[in-house]
């Protein structure tokens, strides 16, 4: 029996004792912990000032000047006005440019197409080097427009040296085509010759 209220008021002392703790611990909560706040520094950007705003004004340019036109090695036969000098007679007629010449050969008459551009060829570089001469005889045809066609060669001295460049120069000339009853007629079988001389050059 002694045992007994020995065990009771131990279990007194432990209960009452974890209640104390239990109100204490309680008791801690409640407490508010307050911590001092640290100032809160704030920095306010300054904006740069706006800079000046420095107008230029506009220079106007002028165009560049187009280059001049560089001459061409070309013979503009007028009409109306060189009609006595391009009439076409029996004998050949004989003609010379800056750098070589040319004779309008027989079997034409005033009534068949004239020229009126002429364009003189190119003296061929190697054949000047070495100081050669000599012609080409050409065969063509004048279409309805005035236009040189079917170029061939009949003859040359010396051969193939002056060929080309004679074929390129009477491509370009023009004619004024052959009219019957006022319409341009295509002509076949006019013959012409290139002369290159060097006597020419100076």
């Amino acid at each position: 029996m002694a045992k007994l209220l020995s065990y009771i008021s131990l279990a007194v002392i432990i209960t009452f004792s974890l209640f104390a703790f239990m109100a204490y611990l309680i008791s801690s909560d409640s407490v508010n912990i307050t911590k001092p706040l640290t100032d809160v520094i704030v920095e306010v950007a300054q904006l740069p000032e706006d800079s000046k705003v420095i107008e230029i004004d506009k220079v106007k340019l002028e165009p560049p000047a187009p280059p001049e036109p560089m001459p061409r090695n070309v013979v503009t036969i007028d009409v109306a006005s060189d009609t006595h000098n391009l009439s076409y007679q029996s004998a050949p007629i004989s003609m010379t440019g800056g750098s070589t010449g040319f004779k309008q050969y027989q079997g034409m008459n005033n009534n068949e197409a004239r020229p009126i551009v002429r364009v003189n060829p190119k003296y061929p570089i190697e054949a000047m080097r070495k100081g050669t001469e000599g012609w080409v005889q050409l065969a063509f045809d004048i279409n309805e427009v005035g236009k040189v066609v079917n170029i061939s060669v009949i003859d040359a001295q010396p051969k193939r040296i002056f060929d080309k460049a004679a074929r390129h120069a009477l491509r370009k000339w023009k004619y004024q085509a052959k009219s019957v009853d006022g319409a341009a007629v295509y002509q076949k079988g006019r013959t012409v010759q290139l002369d290159f001389s060097m006597d020419q050059q100076s």
